[in-house]
Formats: C-alpha cells, sequence, structure tokens
C-alpha cells in the first residue's frame, strides 16, 4: 500500500477512498467544520457521508487514537490515510485535517490584538462552545447504540460509560488516569468475557 492510486488491498469499511486527493479533501472538509470539536464532525464525514468506516470501526478506531499520545483526530487521519494508501496516504489525510485551520489560526492571530477585547467575538465564542458541546452529546448518543453489540452486554458497558462520565465531568480526573484505570478495566473485561465464550 505505498501507491495513491485505487488499485490497494480492499479494507473491510463499507466504502475506501479512491485516492489520496479524495483524502485530503474529506479531512480539509472536515477540519474546516471542526471548530472546536472535530471529533464529532469526524463520525458525519467518515461515517455517515463516506461510508470509510462503520459506527462499530469508528468506536475502535477513535478508542485506539485516544490511547496514542497526540491529538485524537490526528492519529484517526494518519490511521486512515495509512490503512488505504500508506505513508502517502497518512500525509495527505493529515495534511488535509491541518492546512486550513493552520492558515486561519495565523490569520486570527494577526487581527487578535484588534478583536479579543470585544463583547461581539466573546459572545460568538461562547455561543460556540454551546454548539459543540452539542455536537459531541449528539455523536455521544449515535455510538451509543452500538454497545448493545458489545461483548460484555449493553449494561456493563452503560455502568462503564456513566463511571467515565462522572469521573471526567464532574471529579474531573486526569484523562491518563482513565485511559490507564477504566480503560484496562474494559479491556481486562472483554478479553475475559471473549475467552469464555470461546472455551464454551
Amino acid at each position: 500500500m505505498n501507491g495513491c492510486d485505487s488499485s490497494t488491498e480492499p479494507s473491510e469499511a463499507p466504502n475506501r477512498p479512491g485516492s489520496c486527493a479524495e483524502l485530503f479533501l474529506a479531512f480539509n472538509r472536515l477540519a474546516l467544520q471542526g471548530f472546536g470539536g472535530v471529533m464529532a464532525v469526524a463520525h458525519r464525514e467518515l461515517v455517515e457521508r463516506h461510508r470509510w468506516l462503520s459506527n462499530e470501526q469508528y468506536l475502535q478506531e477513535v478508542a485506539l487514537a485516544q490511547a496514542l499520545p497526540g491529538p485524537n483526530v490526528c492519529n484517526l487521519a494518519l490511521m486512515l490515510g495509512d490503512r488505504h494508501f500508506g505513508w502517502r496516504g497518512a500525509a495527505a489525510a493529515l495534511a488535509g485535517l491541518m492546512l486550513m485551520p493552520l492558515l486561519i489560526l495565523l490569520g486570527m492571530v494577526l487581527m487578535y490584538g484588534t478583536l479579543a477585547g470585544q463583547p461581539q467575538v466573546e459572545a460568538a465564542l461562547r455561543g460556540m462552545g454551546a454548539v459543540v458541546a452539542g455536537l459531541i452529546a449528539g455523536t455521544a448518543l449515535k455510538l451509543g447504540r452500538e454497545l448493545r453489540h458489545h461483548p460484555i452486554g449493553m449494561p456493563a458497558a452503560v455502568v462503564l460509560v456513566c463511571i467515565t462520565f462522572v469521573a471526567l465531568a464532574i471529579l474531573r480526573w486526569p484523562i491518563a488516569a482513565m485511559i490507564l484505570g477504566l480503560g484496562a478495566l474494559g479491556v481486562a473485561w472483554t478479553w475475559w468475557v471473549l475467552k469464555r465464550e470461546v472455551r464454551t
């Protein structure tokens, strides 16, 4: 998988990108919609619009991206690009994700001195924050349906989700501790259930 044509081996995804350019444009579109909350937009673009990942695959990819160092969506772009077109695909996806936001950020930095203290700007940023929270909550509800098929069962998976929410949102535990603690518990529990099913 080293070229940028569509003749590479087929993946398990419902569809697949046809070229590195398509990857670049998809992640560029994703980045331009994701003001402050790219992961919510990533689900809509990669799962619902392009169908390059199923809901289950998206959950698995995001879980791995969360556990790896670096920004989650960058890890996701690198993994998806590499799967289809090797390092060229990874570079194309990451470039699409980063190029336009970088140019916009540089432009905003140049204007920051004159706009930072404006009440209208502060109000706009607060309003966007509420929209981002809604996008993330909506995506979480969509992906929550996949818990019905989880090996540990829906009730146990919901308990883990609730504990994670309380620990992060209310108790404000560090994300690293959550990944090493509850993440490891979820992995061990799932492995134990799958191993028991194989034995029976």
